[in-house]
């Protein structure tokens, strides 16, 4: 039998990432790994309610942005309270694509990688 554990995302500048991962989605920091050498840190980010967690992998030799090819990818969350969710995501301005006849939209992370937000099944 298998279960979700996590999902990665490498990021440039990890401090901006985890600030963006906690005022967009209110995800904290759950475990964090550190190379002996520094070459790399991994924080892990949790939802306090799941056991899932994104992991995000700083690389110190890393420069140039990531290719994420044609995005044909994303994580998603389910907002519980999807126009207030919204509304903040639209101040952020972060919002990179919705589609309301489907009843969800996309926010854009530092990286540019996609997280879709979805509204809760009813």
């Amino acid at each position: 039998m298998f279960r979700f554990n996590h999902f990665n995302f490498n990021v440039l500048d990890l401090e901006r990432s985890l600030k963006f991962y906690d005022e967009a989605l209110g995800l904290k920091p759950v475990r964090r790994k550190q190379a002996s050498d520094d070459s790399f840190t991994i924080v892990f980010l949790g939802d306090g309610t799941s056991d899932f967690t994104l992991e995000l992998t700083w690389l110190r030799d890393r420069t140039e942005a990531y290719d994420l090819g044609e995005c044909e990818y994303h994580l998603a969350f389910v907002a519980e309270d999807f126009d207030a969710a919204h509304e903040k995501h639209r101040e952020m301005g972060i919002i990179c694509f919705e589609n309301p006849s489907m009843g969800i939209y996309f926010i854009l992370d530092p990286d540019g990688y996609w997280i879709e937000i979805i509204p809760p099944r009813k």
